[in-house]
């Protein structure tokens, strides 16, 4: 039996959860919401890194789908009702392979019936406008994690790509960490800076996660972990979930991202947009200058560190598919997780390992910060701390 045979019988046993996939906002830029026009039912290579076909070859039995929206949006709040919505429809519109799941036993559930557990992840804490009755009502809406900042700042936590403001957490967001807790909604350290990842390390009493980001011994990117914080995993009971978006994982690819991103800014483009005209300019961008190619292996040597520092239980994958312009060979689309697994394989990877890095340690992350929480609500009432009190 191949690598590559046995990495998809492991699979059926224990297949992905990843925890990062921005289909929904693709599917906001796109056709703004029409289901109808990229329906997943179908392959849609063309357009999406998504469809239920692929995810089905790629042997996912278990996604976030992040509903994110930018954080320059004056009506954060409202876009990010709209992103729940569509994951709504997505799951009224394909019962037959999309599970609602709310809680790990929920995704054990999903995964008996054969059904891909759909869960939601908030991608930036501006999703909640300062308001912790806000981050209450996303929480009864559905989502399970909230990444703490995306690529700015907001008023009470720094991103790791923004300059320094708030040192980390401020008291306004120690205290968006323990209603969280108290909620058991998963704090997500993704995007964040590495002082904010330790602030919240600090101030958590569940276990927290990384939905998609990798290690910064390996790349020195500042969406990657420091390996002290890695360290603290085990302490914690977190999980980090390698992601494979080459400028976060191969250091050519970091270079050369930061020339492209500036090429760009410099006509106008904002430098995560993907419309039409911005892809052009990449395109041509990229034909002057090759883009560096990350691969399987790239990703591989990313688990390999991120294991010797934290351990194996405390690994997972978030692939951030339709929310990059540019994948790794090997892992185009969804349907590449199998590549992965036999790439880990091939270096020594056990099975039992690679169950806990699938399927296992995601489940058991969710599950424990519901156990918190639930102690918690026995003491605690909610919060209704205001940023104006507490950092004013």
């Amino acid at each position: 039996m191949s690598f590559l045979d046995e990495a998809r019988e492991l699979l059926r046993e224990f297949p992905v959860v990843d925890g990062h996939n921005d289909l929904p906002y693709a599917l906001r830029e796109q056709v703004r919401y029409d289901l109808a026009a990229r329906d997943i039912a179908v392959p849609q290579n063309a357009h999406l890194h998504t469809d239920l076909p692929r995810l089905r070859e790629g042997g996912v039995g278990a996604q976030y789908w992040s509903v994110y929206v930018r954080s320059d949006l004056p009506d954060a709040v409202p876009a990010t009702l709209e992103q729940i919505d569509c994951v709504r429809q997505l799951l009224a519109r394909y019962p037959a392979d999309l599970a609602p799941a709310l809680t790990a036993a929920d995704m054990e559930t999903a995964r008996a019936e054969g059904r891909i557990a759909s869960l939601m992840g908030a991608e930036g804490g501006h999703s909640i406008a300062n308001s912790l009755g806000t981050l209450r009502g996303l929480y009864a809406l559905g989502v399970r994690y909230m990444t703490l900042t995306h690529n700015d700042n907001n008023d009470w936590a720094d991103s790791a790509t923004d300059e320094p403001a708030a040192g980390g957490l401020t008291a306004f967001g120690r205290e968006v960490v323990r209603e969280m807790n108290r909620l058991g909604m998963l704090v997500d350290l993704s995007h964040v800076a590495p002082t904010t990842m330790r602030d919240a390390l600090d101030a958590t009493s569940a276990p927290v996660i990384f939905s998609h980001s990798s290690s910064r011994a390996v790349c020195d990117h500042p969406r990657n972990i420091p390996d002290d914080v890695l360290e603290r995993l085990p302490g914690n009971g977190g999980v980090a979930m390698v992601t494979f978006v080459p400028k976060f994982v191969l250091q050519a690819a970091v270079d050369w991202t930061s020339a492209a991103d500036e090429n760009l800014r410099s006509h106008g483009f904002h430098h995560l947009d993907t419309g039409e005209e911005a892809m052009k300019l990449h395109r041509a961008f990229e034909e002057r200058n090759p883009r560096p190619v990350a691969t399987v292996s790239t990703v591989a040597d990313h688990l390999d560190h991120m294991r010797e520092v934290a351990g194996v239980d405390h690994l997972g994958i978030g692939g951030d598919y339709d929310g990059t312009a540019f994948t790794p060979d090997g892992l185009s689309d969804v349907s590449g997780y199998p590549n992965l697994v036999a790439e880990l394989l091939e270096r020594g990877w056990s099975s039992a390992d690679l169950a806990k890095l699938t399927w296992q340690n995601a489940v058991r992350v969710l599950g424990a910060a519901e156990d918190v929480a639930h102690g918690l609500q026995a003491r605690r009432a909610p919060s209704n701390a205001t940023i104006g009190e507490l950092d004013g």
